[in-house]
């Protein structure tokens, strides 16, 4: 068994006071020498998403006390982007991100925790904890709190999504409000995470592709017994690795990063991914690049058809066999390192071991290689004068992969989302909204509000939208995210003009914006750095720190 380092604690020099105050949170005589497990548990009750979490934290602790461990529970934050969803406080939700990683951080090294089991829902949880871990690698499994079952209205299944794209209906004249009114209370029927293939489930998917969560685990529902059990079954399991002395860090190679990814693209999963896992090699010390995420989209298919773009839930997904079945199939035709290991101490090889190598017959969610939705993946990398540093596409569903119009210029979310709204966006518009990055908002939100209008409106295959935002997983049409340079430090999206003309091509992998070279730099010439937004607190501090997002926007640079 690997030396614990809460024995410094509760063995060492100043080991009286240390145990004095241990004492008074439960510790007996017994319970010195065994290894202090952090339950970092995200509960909250702001969002559907970590309403349940509670209860999973203590199946977590009563399993760990039972496998000789010594839970010691403690709290993190979340942010609903849900609910914050075009609004100020949606500046809030990637800055959560860093919060909680160093909220994770802070407690297990403050104490001297031996290991972490952490609990999340929304999106923000799942990548936080991710970061935590690869900072202190302390033996570790992350606890998926479990996707939303979907809502029903008229025979059709639901999501979030569903009430966004219902405002755009509305202010197209085709739906009327008692039918909007309608959508928003039967959309989310209870707890757990958005439904579709949207941030949460695609980073519940990577984490369980890359082993430091269970198998099946991250397409459970929330409310369903298995999901608690599982959340039981993970304590037992961390407290197996902090005796093997299993390490985050032995597990997040540069082949599970790889491994990620092809999983991502095979379900069809979220741009924010692209964000995430560049953040999370980034802590790991992984080489890991935006550029590495075309290279896999060339090889790997889309074979799940999920929504947003898609028909089917995450539910859906785990009844035909969750990640596992998704990973079985591209380990079989070699675009997996079956190599790599879990928390388990297994190999990927061995724990796929068992699964078919053909998805059940009586379904459609997941399909053969050999009959994909889409024979390459479904996020590009876009570059040209308006990205030299690169952006995100996320391209699937779409008629249209190409479009030449003009520039549409809005130097914030809400200025865009009223021109749409006012119908005043017209098919071949090209949407520019900017000053919305990870400086320049600060915060970079996701621009759901506005692409899902767009929709409504029936123009999802008629107009392009690029910021150097970011996009909800629920989003899809022609959208490119993660613009980088952003508008804030000097990025050519700043310099965009009201008609100029904006070629979006995703074949081509190009975003540019088409004036000569020599009026770019006039332009150059006369821009300005504008004042930053907030100056104080925790915006003002995320500002000043934050890195692009084609290095995954992170604050704790080296």
């Amino acid at each position: 068994m690997a030396e614990l380092r809460s024995s410094a604690v509760t063995q060492g020099v100043q080991r009286s006071p240390n145990r004095a105050m241990l004492r008074a949170v439960g510790f007996g005589d017994a319970d010195f020498s065994k290894p202090i497990i952090g339950i970092a548990n995200g509960y909250s009750t702001i969002t559907p998403c970590n309403v349940g979490l509670n209860d999973l934290a203590r199946r977590a602790e009563h399993a760990a006390h039972a496998s000789g461990g010594m839970p010691q529970m403690f709290g993190t934050i979340t942010v609903s982007d849900g609910i914050s969803m075009g609004t100020e406080g949606m500046k809030y939700s990637l800055v959560s991100r860093e919060v909680i990683a160093d909220a994770i951080e802070t407690a297990c090294n403050g104490q001297s925790m031996d290991g972490v089991l952490a609990i999340g829902g929304c999106d923000k949880n799942m990548p936080a904890a991710m970061l935590a871990m690869a900072r202190m690698n302390i033996p570790g499994v992350f606890v998926y709190g479990g996707t939303i079952k979907p809502g029903k209205l008229g025979g059709c299944d639901l999501t979030v999504v569903s009430a966004f794209e219902a405002v755009g209906q509305l202010s197209s004249g085709n739906i009327d409000e008692e039918q909007l009114t309608a959508v928003e209370k039967n959309a989310c029927p209870g707890a757990g995470s958005c439904g579709g293939m949207f941030t949460a489930n695609t980073m519940s998917a990577a984490i369980e592709t890359m082993g430091l969560s269970l198998p099946y685990s991250s397409t459970m529902a929330a409310e369903d017994p298995e999901k608690a059990d599982s959340a039981a079954r993970s304590a037992e399991v961390l407290l197996d690795a902090v005796k093997a002395n299993v390490r985050p860090l032995d597990l997040l190679t540069r082949e599970a990063f790889e491994n990620a990814i092809s999983v991502i693209m095979a379900v069809g999963g979220s741009t924010n991914a692209v964000l995430h896992l560049l953040a999370i090699a980034r802590t790991a010390g992984v080489e890991l690049h935006i550029d590495d995420f075309e290279l896999i989209r060339e090889r790997v298919p889309v074979i799940c058809d999920l929504k947003p773009s898609g028909r089917y839930v995450t539910v859906d997904l785990h009844k035909a066999g969750g990640i596992p079945q998704v990973m079985k199939l591209l380990l079989d035709a070699g675009l997996l390192h079956g190599q790599c290991r879990t928390v388990e101490g297994k190999t990927l090889n061995e724990v796929l071991a068992d699964v078919p190598s053909a998805p059940p017959a009586d379904q459609d969610v997941i399909r053969p290689l050999s009959n994909p939705l889409y024979a390459k993946g479904h996020l590009a990398i876009l570059k040209g004068n308006l990205a030299t540093e690169g952006a995100v596409a996320k391209i699937s569903g779409i008629k249209t992969p190409a479009l030449t119009g003009p520039a549409r210029v809005f130097d914030s979310e809400e200025e865009c989302l009223k021109a749409i709204l006012n119908n005043s966006i017209k098919a071949g518009d090209v949407v520019v909204v900017r000053y919305e990055g990870p400086v320049g908002g600060p915060g970079m939100r996701e621009m759901l509000a506005p692409t899902a209008a767009i929709v409504g409106q029936g123009l999802g295959d008629k107009v392009a939208l690029i910021t150097d935002g970011r996009f909800s997983g629920g989003t899809y049409g022609l959208v490119v995210g993660h613009v980088a340079p952003e508008a804030a430090v000097g990025g050519a999206i700043g310099l965009v003009q009201e008609g100029d003309s904006i070629s979006v091509d995703a074949n081509q992998n190009l975003l540019q914006l088409n004036v000569s070279e020599e009026e770019l730099q006039r332009r150059k010439g006369i821009w300005s750095v504008r004042a930053p937004r907030y100056r104080t607190g925790v915006l003002g501090k995320y500002a000043r720190l934050v890195s692009s997002s084609s290095q995954g926007a992170v604050t704790d640079q080296g």
